[in-house]
């Protein structure tokens, strides 16, 4: 991170420019944040590539389809530019941890358990990718990030659906050399073995610092390394022997030999330790740093208001288009259940596991039903999972409270003695807040049956009590009739006060379960929702937040 350039706006499309995070091979890449203080890493793209007449389309596409994808080791969009605006940008959540490809140039290979905790968590990632459809087709050193709680895949920008290959250039070649699949070099196919392929390669530089077609101490071109990829056998000098086994199917030249990123993720799984538990030497405190420099900059920034008060409204076609809507949570779970993987299972409770994910529920005779689950059309919560979680308060928030790590408070100031009262006043939820909220909404017919549910009645009951910022504020019940079957697939939230503002509040589901405990609906905590007050007895969702498409837009007060 390091400071803005005199040439660079004060922002982009609405949003402030706060510092200078790189450069890629779309353009500049900047931190940001949204109206509430989330930080954001905003993508501008480079003029030259906008003048490309197909460029806006394909644009529009690849942000349609990083939006279909949520999980706890990904990144969401947030908001993009409207078609014919220059320059073009994309907005997504912030992560304030280092490149695997930075950490690794910096401090040498990671432990053995800690490549093996990262190739089980990185094949969970693609698990979720490839329930879309879709193909990362870059997966790379630089493209994963070494969170605290997982680490994550970045860069979705030219992810394409696994069988479409209409906007694949004649003679171009997609990825980076080094970490390209065969299949992608030599006729352009990107999908699912691909990508492992890629993960393989990766793994193999986070054990050896090298990755499988290079030697050490040399810099071949690009069409050196992709020659070698084709032709010859990767190089896994170094690779602990427990790794070579798996990492060699991987990298396969026939993609019909490779596991799949279930079967990986099962070979990986037996006594894989948890990433967090994990983590090499020395990375939560370069994490610690990082968040403490993340939080300065938001400081910073606070005092001057941002260029407008929320994102506007995405235009692009090519999203799936969805009411923006408030409160209700998203239940999600895989397509189908994963096997039991010993130290790896499923998504953490933590994270929000939203988008497009089928929930099972066993019946009397031993099978399953399908109930598809709902898509969340605001800001997902995988910050609540990441840096954003160091941000906003609980654990490992390294003092965001106001609190110094220790628990302890942090010596009062002249300046913070004298607008202590207010500044209590402030951290507070208003009096004015405090009762019974309800609201009914009309559901969605935008279902397709598979990966969305169609509804026909959302109803929402807020009950809110008197709280300081930080801690429990109140309940709320989310009740989500499904279409033909009648079921309520909502559900039950317990909700932290996490911000305060003059006119609105952000709330953090810090428990989640099923309205109708019956169905098998898998509810997960982690959900943030801004609210606002109109008026003496009616709240509105903001342009942030996680809620179900077909929700009530306002909610009245009742009590």
């Amino acid at each position: 991170m390091r400071s803005l350039d005199p040439t660079d706006p004060p922002a982009v499309g609405g949003y402030p420019l706060l510092a200078r995070l790189g450069e890629g091979g779309m353009g500049q890449v900047f931190l940001s944040r949204t109206s509430s203080g989330r930080p954001l890493a905003l993508k501008t793209v480079r003029s030259e590539l906008a003048l490309d007449p197909g460029f806006e389309e394909r644009f529009a596409r690849e942000i349609a389809s990083s939006d279909q994808v949520r999980s706890p080791w990904t990144v969401a969009v947030v908001d993009y530019s409207a078609p014919g605006q220059r320059p073009q940008w994309l907005a997504t959540e912030y992560v304030a941890a280092p490149a695997l490809a930075d950490r690794v140039h910096r401090h040498g290979p990671l432990p053995e358990a800690a490549v093996r905790a990262l190739g089980a968590e990185l094949a969970e990632g693609l698990r979720a990718v490839h329930r879309t459809g879709l193909a990362h087709r870059d997966v790379k050193p630089s493209n994963v990030l070494l969170g605290r709680r997982h680490p994550l895949l970045i860069d979705f920008g030219i992810a394409r659906a696994a069988d479409d290959t209409r906007h694949t250039r004649t003679g171009g070649v997609i990825g980076s050399p080094g970490y390209m699949a065969p299949e992608q070099i030599t006729g352009g196919a990107a999908a699912e073995p691909g990508d492992v392929f890629s993960l393989a390669a990766v793994l193999v530089y986070a054990a050896t610092g090298e990755g499988p077609f290079l030697r050490r101490g040399e810099e071949p071109s690009a069409a050196q390394l992709l020659y070698r990829i084709v032709h010859e056998e990767p190089r896994l000098d170094g690779v602990p022997e427990s790794l070579l086994p798996v990492l060699t199917a991987c990298l396969h030249k026939a993609p019909q030999s490779r596991p799949g990123a279930v079967e990986l993720l099962e070979r990986l799984g037996p006594g894989c330790p948890e990433w967090a538990a994990v983590l090499p030497p020395g990375l939560a405190e370069d994490l610690a740093a990082r968040e403490a420099e993340l939080r300065a900059v938001l400081e910073a920034s606070n005092a001057v208001p941002p260029p407008r008060t929320a994102p506007a409204p995405p235009a692009a076609p090519a999203p799936p288009a969805a009411p923006s809507a408030p409160v209700t949570p998203t239940p999600s779970v895989p397509v189908a259940p994963a096997p039991a993987v010993p130290g790896f299972g499923p998504p953490p409770a933590y994270g929000p596991a939203a988008g497009t994910a089928a929930v099972p529920a066993a019946t009397g005779n031993g099978s399953a039903r399908t109930r598809t689950a709902l898509v969340a059309v605001g800001l997902p919560v995988l910050a609540a999972a990441v840096a954003a979680a160091v941000w906003w308060g609980g654990a490992g928030n390294g003092g965001g409270d106001g609190q110094h790590t220790d628990g302890t408070s942090p010596p009062v100031t002249s300046s913070s003695a004298a607008s202590s009262s207010g500044q209590a006043a402030a951290n507070a939820l208003p009096a004015a807040w405090v009762g019974t909220w309800t609201g009914t909404g009309p559901g969605t017919t935008a279902g397709d049956g598979v990966f969305t549910a169609r509804t026909t009645k959302v109803s929402v009951t807020l009950t809110l009590h008197a709280a300081e910022r930080g801690e429990l504020v109140g309940r709320q019940v989310s009740e989500v009739t499904e279409a033909g079957s009648g079921d309520d697939i909502g559900c039950t939230e317990t909700l932290r006060l996490q911000e305060t503002h003059p006119t609105s509040m952000v709330f953090q589901a810090v428990t989640s379960t099923p309205t109708d405990p019956s169905l098998g609906v898998v509810c997960r905590p982690g959900n943030l929702y801004t609210l606002s007050k109109h008026g003496a007895d009616t709240l509105a969702l903001g342009a942030e937040g996680s809620q179900t498409g077909g929700s009530p837009t306002r909610l009245r007060r009742v009590t």
